[in-house]
This record gives C-alpha cells, structure tokens and sequence, in this order.
C-alpha cells in the first residue's frame, strides 16, 4: 500500500507501544516526531535517525503541542496516565492529562492541518459484561476514571472530524509481549515476569475474562491505519483484540511456555488469591476484520515466547524492583503533577 502521509506525529512515543512503533515507521519512510515527557527515558529510540524528531512536553501544554503539530500530516495520539491502576496517583493529574487536555490538543491538530487522527481509547471503557460478544455499540460501563475518562473522549474527537479531517478511534485490548520501553504491569506481563523471577505465578481472582493483543499486533493495527483510504476510517471505532481468556488461562499459558522456555524452572506454581479488581468482558473484534481486513497475527503464547527471550538475552534486568517497568511507580517515584 503506498504511503499517503509523510510526517506523523506520536504523543507518548516513548513508551510501551511506540518503543516498538516508532522504529517501525522509521522503517516505513515515515518522518517521525515524538511528542512525550520522556518519564522512561528514550535510549531505546534510534536517535541516530535523522528522520526522528523528539519533543520532550505535555499534552496539557497547548501551545507547545500546536507548535509540534506544524507540518504534520497525521496524529497517533497513545499520550494518557496509562492503565486503570495509574488512577492511584493523583486524580487532578489524571484528569487533567486524559480528559481535560483532549479536545484542546484535538482543535491544535486540526487548525495545524493535521489530516488524519487516531485515537488510542481502550477496550477496558466496557467495564464490566456478562454478554458473551461485547461488539462497538455495547453500553460504555466505566469502573474507573480511566476508561470512564477514555469513553468520554470519543465523541470530543468526532465532534471535530471533517472531510478534511479525518478521525477515528480504536478500542484495544490489554497488551502483552516484549517492546523496547518494556510495561510489566500489565497482565500477560506480570504472570510472566512473575513465573521466569520468582518460579511462582500468583492469580490475583482468576475468572475474570479479559481481550489481550500481542504489541505487535497493535503496531500493525496503527501502521494500517496510517495507510488507508479515508473512507474505510472516517468516523469509526474499532475493537482490537484477539484472544479472550480469563485471567486463569492466561496463568496457564505461561507456566507451560516458561517450564518450556526455562526447564531448570520447572515445576512453576500457581497460587491464587483474592481480587479487587472486577473488570471483565468478552470483546468481539469482527468489525475491524470485516471492514479493515485486519487480522491479528501474533498469539499470547508468542508474546510470553518475546519475553522469555528477553530475559534470556538480558534485556530485562531488575525485573521486580526497576520502576521503569511499572507506570504507577515511576509516575509516583518521579512525583509527577
């Protein structure tokens, strides 16, 4: 597919997803500018590429996002205090960076000439169903401020779309597997972590359903987005994910992946306790299929399989303690306002 757009703009592309996208549209041709506050660093992004521009700022800094927007072609907006458990920091930081900077930031790009935006919401703004297919139009039912803030910015951003601003909104699942900027604080992640450091996973519940997505898969899904036409688009939100399973076979899956990966580990236990956390649903992701052809390739397994490997190479020293790994430590530790 020929490339439609040449500079493209990531908030947050220093973190989890954009340490392995960005590289990637480098790769494509794309000039690339990173807008982020660089919380985790960004030695793991090819500085050396003349056609990467870094912008250490705030989304909430209007001013200076606009001026970042200046010459872009289109937005990969991932920017946000990400996960629901980052809603233990501060709620006015919270609110402030995933709510209240939004629709300002979405007026900067169009009034730039930004012609296409892509928003990152999440499939967590479902909450908590017992439907057995949570399809786009299932009721939003926020439990926390984070997906309760993410819902809400939807219709913020397509109240601004036009023909010659073209927007859409897309709903991933909970991601997994090995990015340069690695997050250990998501599921897959953690059980992982958990069964390769400590040879022990700890199930906190178990039955809870929850939609994964390997990152490379979600890279894939913003790559495709960046290259279609404006009609398969405009307007649309999508769910992205790809296999349901409940938070128990996800603890499955690694302890036979580790015990295959690391022998010596084996036995791995499971040991399950009781959980607060009550978010459960089963999202259905034939939409994007159907009408973008998107098909995720890369398996949960495969993404336990990247980070077997990166522990074996090294890449993930301090598993338990480095706060670089975990958004709310870090964000906490860096005291961020």
């Amino acid at each position: 597919m020929a490339k439609r757009f040449e500079r493209v703009l990531v908030t947050g592309g220093a973190g989890y997803v954009g340490s392995l996208l960005v590289p990637q549209l480098l790769d494509l041709g794309y000039a690339v500018t990173v807008y982020d506050m660089m919380y985790y660093g960004t030695d793991f992004l090819p500085q050396e590429n003349p056609k990467l521009t870094l912008v250490q700022g705030d989304i909430r800094d209007t001013a200076k996002i606009a001026e970042a927007f200046d010459g872009i072609d289109a937005v990969i907006h991932l920017a946000c205090i990400s996960n629901d458990a980052s809603f233990e920091l501060d709620e006015a930081l919270s609110t402030s960076v995933n709510l209240n900077a939004f629709e300002p930031m979405v007026v900067a790009a169009k009034n730039a000439g930004v012609k296409r935006f892509i928003y990152a919401s999440t499939s967590s703004v479902y909450g908590v169903s017992d439907s057995p297919d949570v399809t786009e139009d299932h009721p939003l039912v926020p439990v926390t401020l984070y997906n309760e803030y993410k819902g809400k910015c939807e219709p913020q951003l397509f109240k601004h779309a036009s023909p010659d601003f073209v927007c859409v909104t897309i709903r991933p699942a909970t991601l997994c597997g090995y990015a340069p900027r690695q997050r250990l604080d998501l599921s897959v992640n953690i059980l992982t972590n958990h069964a390769v450091t400590n040879n022990k996973i700890t199930v906190f519940g178990g039955s809870q359903m929850r939609p994964n997505l390997n990152v490379r898969d979600m890279c894939n899904c913003y790559k495709m987005l960046l290259e279609l036409p404006d009609e398969k688009i405009a307007g649309e939100t999508f769910n992205v994910a790809y296999e349901n399973m409940s938070i128990m076979e996800l603890a499955q899956i690694v302890k036979k992946i580790v015990e295959e990966e690391f022998p010596e580990k084996a036995p791995i236990d499971i040991v399950t306790t009781p959980s607060d956390d009550i978010r459960s649903y089963h999202v259905n992701s034939d939409k994007i299929r159907r009408v973008l052809g998107f098909k995720p390739e890369h398996t949960i397994e495969d993404a336990v399989r990247s980070l077997c490997q990166a522990f074996r190479e090294g890449k993930l020293p301090n598993s338990m303690d480095d706060d670089r790994y975990y958004n709310v430590r870090r964000m906490k530790n860096l005291a961020a306002a």
